[in-house]
């Protein structure tokens, strides 16, 4: 199978599902992994500036933590792997093209997109779409 055929079964097999939760990225200067667990971050990221975490939004209001903006995950549940080739691209770049800010963490199994929440409707709707006629 060629490059182009498996990036469009891969497409074909998006099935986007949303997360029922609202998330928030923040940042906590010198802190180390391990220790904000009660925090329960989704994701965590050591920077050189401090850890970044994303948490559900109700944590970081609880913990009186500052976050920019409030954030759902859309979930590609369909297989994919670390190194498929162009997903990332192709899903960011028809996101874009709608003025949808998107973050990426790319686990295991899946893609894990956190989109705003105010865009959310219309992302699922592209990713859906995309999904249907992987081939433009």
């Amino acid at each position: 199978m060629n490059r182009t055929q498996f990036l469009q079964d891969l497409i074909k097999q998006l099935s986007p599902k949303l997360d029922p939760t609202t998330y928030v990225y923040c940042t906590v200067p010198r802190a180390k992994y391990g220790e904000l667990e009660k925090l329960k971050p989704i994701v965590s990221i050591a920077e050189l500036e401090g850890l970044t975490l994303v948490i559900p939004l109700e944590q970081a209001q609880a913990e009186g933590l500052d976050y920019y903006r409030v954030f759902r995950r859309i979930t590609l549940e369909g297989h994919s792997s670390l190194e498929a080739l162009g997903l990332t691209s192709v899903v960011t770049s028809l996101l874009a093209e709608r003025g949808i800010t998107t973050n990426v963490i790319a686990g295991f199994y899946h893609d894990h997109m956190f989109v705003p929440s105010d865009r959310t409707d219309e992302a699922m709707e592209a990713l859906k779409e995309l999904a249907s006629k992987p081939n433009g």
